[in-house]
């Protein structure tokens, strides 16, 4: 099962059954030296190397660590060991220096795409939009990683990557509370390790990652650590509002409201936009404005909306969605992303990407209504990626265990993920960002978002934010980027460099420089 395809596994939250949940393993472990191992979970030593990076012309050297940490349970038990990498700046003052905690999601993911792709001290070259083919692959120091801000720490969640969990133990971590428990031992086991308990910190997650994120705001909150700030990369947090959650006949209209942006950026950048405006952020703007007045207007409005009224939205619609009006006469004006993907182009015999709808793909039947059961986003990195993370970790790091790299454990997983949160579902884990930023009203949150992202679409994002019911002078410590980019940002240089120039002033905000 690919990337693209674990987040049908997202989509249907609302729709899986609720599965008894494993108890959450404990905050913090005690010292390694003297709890019990488990034989079924062999330990490969840490290993760490030293390195340079050139940052704003300046050499910043580091040492990279990769190894794991054990999670254990109540009774003290090793019941997983989680892979990661550290990369930590040499010669400064744990006191001031922060220190970010990184993390993919899926739920299923390793963290390989982040590690690659992102911030990390090096970076993997990847075709932008466009297939990136066969080997051989550059990786290359990364110019615009943020170790010149902050330490970084990339989690691969448990059982991906070279981390396990011990056998019969995957109901402990197979679940959104026990993923956040889980990932919040981890954070506390490190700072208890390597003594950052009193470090600036941040936590960082991409897609499920922001699900997870919220709640480990609050989770940690629970048990002593107050975050400085929260960087929230394609975000879903309510899962109510994603497709499959709302059937438009009775009026589970808001999908359709909240893709719509994502749909008329996407139309923009395929040039199928009359009289175009020259930049995407202005005709998304207007798809914002035309989203949240007419058309969500008619749509409430139903079967009562007048012929006249109905062929002005059709009208409206077809320009923004660059599709012909009988096409959105007979969706009853309501295109959802996977028709629009196909749509399109396809009389170009093309289908658009999910992931990153700037990419696409060959359609091998022309009059499907299904698509290509691929993602051209997967077709394009995962080999690169892949290729990468086992090259640099197994030669560079020289982190080399007999056994393989696990880049997802969507199969492992299967349908046993607990989608309950606190006991309920649909997945909303928008109140737990909310307690968490009232209880730490220093608490900073960064949201990334790129235009073409079907995944998590970015309109739903800042629906999400602006209705945390949080007093008016905390709303204003939650800041947006916006990305000429899909879902994973980062694949655009250009949006890469400018995603760093506004991390940089949010990590200076948020520590008060």
């Amino acid at each position: 099962m690919n990337r693209a395809i674990s987040f049908l596994l997202i989509a249907a939250f609302a729709g899986m059954s609720v599965t008894a949940r494993a108890a959450d393993p404990p905050a913090a472990a005690p010292s390694p030296a003297a709890a019990p191992q488990s034989s079924e979970l062999p330990a490969y030593p840490d290993v760490s190397t030293p390195h340079t990076v050139a940052v704003n012309g300046k050499t910043i050297e580091y040492t990279a660590r990769a190894g794991t940490i054990a999670l254990r349970d109540k009774d003290n038990q090793i019941t997983a060991r989680v892979f990661y990498t550290a990369y930590t700046v040499d010669g400064t003052n744990p006191l001031t220096q922060p220190v970010t905690f990184i993390y993919n999601g899926g739920p299923g993911s390793s963290t390989m795409w982040l590690r690659m792709g992102s911030f990390g001290p090096v970076r993997v070259h990847a075709a932008d939009a466009t297939a990136s083919g066969p080997p051989p692959y550059t990786v290359a120091n990364n110019p615009d990683t943020l170790l010149d801000k902050s330490d970084l720490v990339f989690i691969d969640m448990p059982d991906s990557g070279f981390g396990r969990i011990a056998p019969g133990k995957e109901k402990d971590y197979f679940g959104v509370d026990q993923d956040i428990a889980a990932f919040g031992q981890f954070i506390t086991n490190y700072v208890s390790e390597f003594n950052r308990w009193n470090s600036p910190k941040f936590i960082f997650g991409e897609s499920y990652g922001t699900t997870r994120s919220a709640g480990l705001a609050d989770w940690l909150l629970d048990h002593g650590v107050a975050l400085n700030g929260v960087i929230l990369q394609s975000s879903i947090l309510n899962f109510g509002l994603d497709y499959g959650n709302g059937d438009p006949i009775g009026g589970g209209d808001w999908p359709y409201v909240l893709y719509l942006p994502t749909e008329a950026a996407t139309a923009w950048y395929h040039n199928k936009v009359p009289n175009r405006p020259a930049d995407v952020a202005t005709f998304v703007q207007q798809s914002r404005e035309f989203a949240l007045g007419e058309y969500l207007d008619a749509l409430y409005r139903g079967d009562k909306i007048s012929n006249g009224e109905r062929d002005d939205i059709v009208r409206k619609l077809s320009y923004f969605l660059g599709l012909s009006q009988q096409f959105i006469r007979n969706s009853n004006v309501r295109v959802s992303y996977d028709r629009f993907q196909r749509e399109l182009l396809r009389s170009q015999g093309v289908v658009v990407g999910r992931l990153d709808s700037r990419y696409q793909t060959y359609d091998l039947d022309r009059a499907s209504t299904t698509g290509p059961d691929w993602d051209p986003t997967d077709s394009s990195i995962d080999a690169p990626y892949t290729t990468a993370v086992n090259a640099y970790i197994r030669g560079d790091l020289k982190y080399n265990p007999p056994m393989p790299y696990r880049a997802n454990i969507y199969e492992i997983i299967g349908d046993s993920w607990d989608n309950s949160h606190n006991g309920q579902y649909p997945t909303n884990v928008a109140p737990d960002l909310a307690d968490a930023m009232t209880q730490n009203p220093r608490l900073h949150v960064f949201s990334a978002n790129g235009y073409y992202d079907f995944a998590t679409p970015f309109f739903a994002t800042e629906y999400t934010l602006r209705h945390l019911n949080l007093n008016p002078a905390l709303q204003s410590n939650i800041t947006y980027g916006f990305y000429d980019a899909g879902h994973m940002i980062y694949l655009s240089d250009s949006a890469l460099a400018q995603y760093k120039r506004d991390l940089a002033h949010f990590y200076d905000s948020a520590l008060g420089h």
